[in-house]
């Protein structure tokens, strides 16, 4: 069935106390949604963040990001009051996130909520209960991590690195309060995102989430389960992952997660695997799995290493997992993210497991992107796809038109048929592509449809600083903005 959406993070929403979360403005937009007839909200990863701000390094795979949590709901049960609230200095701009400040002022009212709590209610303990086997390493890792200010858990003394027995023990009984603070502030993040999805899905609406294909080293996952991943006895990388030498970069990309110990996987099944999706479809209606094609092939450079030229390729677990996953959990809805360096080994994983891969128009017209640029353009489409303007990895759409050299411009303008100027127009004659094209699936990112530039460009990779901070302001949420979508919906008939 042909379908669209609108690509925004949590993150992005507008809201008071310093970022978007789950707040009236988070239900405001799913209106905006129904009324522009949409049927998908994409978001990213909504775990913890750490060092970098960047969704896609988290402290945990099933853990949510406490920032997202709303304030306002808070006040409402009476856990905080309007004027704590208000008098936190969250930044003074609320077009982009002060992470500093955000840090500083949100765990002090968390922690004040978590004091006026009752630790007796029975949906906590339920919670705690049905969450069991992550939530437990999790608050603990984080209640260790806030007595060692934050330092990532490589530099913690040995017996609690490598989770000696009797440390475990000692630390356990000494963080008791600690680790019921982290429980509950995943409790109020599960709460608090499920009546939001409810919502949305109620209105007709469902949620495309984005789980990364690796974990963050410094993470409780690592922490409690070093087994899984590519360990020596110190829970010390001795593998991580990273991109090969292109023609972007002589270096290559070193990513420095650690890689899986895919044979221990699937001597257990997939366990870890098969917890981590079926978590995700609870969060989710559609998953989005970030760098597919390392299930098929992925780069592995030795630690320690200064760049990734000495990596190599090895063979992921391919079928075998999702056939494992199907016979588990029966059948998923999954997007596989298979841009980058593709081959036909990774084409075929992607037609075996049947799931729909994207395509993304600023690469169909880029000439000085690497890849075969046909494989983008709207004429070698099919059904089982999913079209995107760009992604959050991308410049916005007017920012990428005001980069592109005379050549691209040119084959933009010969493929349209008309010679339109640079700007709104031009933009919204792509945005038409994208929706008149085959694919299933059209997902556009919010500023796009705004005609913003990169000021609105939510993430550089390989750049530290100005990533993940833009938000988008109330007043540009209007009804003329959801007739505009609706425009484009009804015409193609998504």
């Amino acid at each position: 069935m042909r379908a669209s959406g609108i690509l925004l993070p949590v993150s992005s929403l507008p809201g008071k106390y310093g970022i978007g979360c789950f707040s009236k403005e988070a239900y405001d937009f799913v209106d905006v949604l129904e009324k522009a007839n949409q049927k998908y909200w994409q978001i990213l990863p909504i775990g913890p963040t750490s060092y970098g701000d960047s969704p896609y390094q988290s402290f945990s795979t099933f853990a949510g990001n406490p920032y997202f949590i709303s304030l306002e709901n808070l006040i409402e049960e009476e856990l905080l009051t309007e004027e704590e609230c208000n008098s936190v200095d969250f930044g003074e701009n609320n077009e982009y996130i002060d992470y500093e400040k955000l840090y500083n002022g949100r765990f002090n009212l968390l922690k004040k909520a978590y004091k006026r709590s009752n630790p007796e209610d029975e949906g906590f303990k339920k919670f705690v209960e049905e969450n069991g086997f992550w939530i437990e390493d999790y608050a603990m890792f984080m209640a260790i991590k806030a007595e060692h200010n934050g330092e990532s858990f490589e530099l913690w003394e040995d017996e609690i690195r490598v989770r000696k027995l009797e440390a475990m023990e000692r630390y356990r009984e000494k963080f008791k309060d600690e680790i019921l603070f982290y429980k509950f502030i995943q409790f109020k993040f599960y709460e608090q995102w499920f009546k939001l999805k409810e919502y949305a899905n109620d209105k007709g609406i469902k949620i495309i989430g984005d789980i990364p294909i690796y974990v963050a080293y410094d993470s409780a996952d690592v922490w409690a389960n070093p087994e899984l991943f590519q360990m020596d006895e110190e829970v010390k990388p001795i593998s991580v992952a990273g991109c090969p030498p292109d023609a972007f970069s002589a270096d290559g990309q070193l990513w420095g997660n650690p890689v899986y110990k895919w044979d221990y996987h699937k001597q257990t099944g997939y366990t870890w695997w098969i917890r981590r999706i079926e978590n995700s479809t609870k969060l989710y209606d559609v998953i989005r799995i970030d760098h597919f094609r390392g299930f098929d092939e992925y780069y592995a450079i030795p630690a320690g290493s200064k760049n990734a030229v000495v990596g190599k390729w090895e063979k992921g677990p391919g079928m075998d997992l999702f056939d494992v996953v199907k016979e588990k959990l029966g059948k998923i809805s999954i997007i596989a993210e298979d841009l980058g360096y593709i081959t036909d080994s990774v084409r075929q994983l992607v037609k075996d497991s049947n799931f729909p891969n994207m395509k993304v128009l600023e690469f169909a017209f880029d000439a000085r992107d690497s890849y075969e640029p046909c494989e983008y353009l709207p004429f070698t489409y099919y059904n089982n796809c999913v079209v995107y303007t760009g992604t959050h990895d991308n410049e916005t759409l007017l920012g990428w038109l005001k980069h592109v050299n005379d050549y691209t411009l040119g084959y933009i303008k010969d493929y349209m048929g008309r010679d339109i100027p640079v700007g709104q127009e031009m933009v919204d004659e792509i945005i038409r592509l994208a929706h008149s094209s085959v694919a299933d699936l059209c997902i556009i990112p919010l500023q796009d449809y705004l005609g913003l530039g990169n000021e609105a460009r939510i993430n550089t990779p390989s750049t530290l600083g100005d990533n993940w901070k833009w938000r988008v302001t109330k007043d540009k949420l209007t009804d003329k903005l959801a007739d505009k979508i609706r425009k484009y919906t009804n015409v193609y008939r998504r």
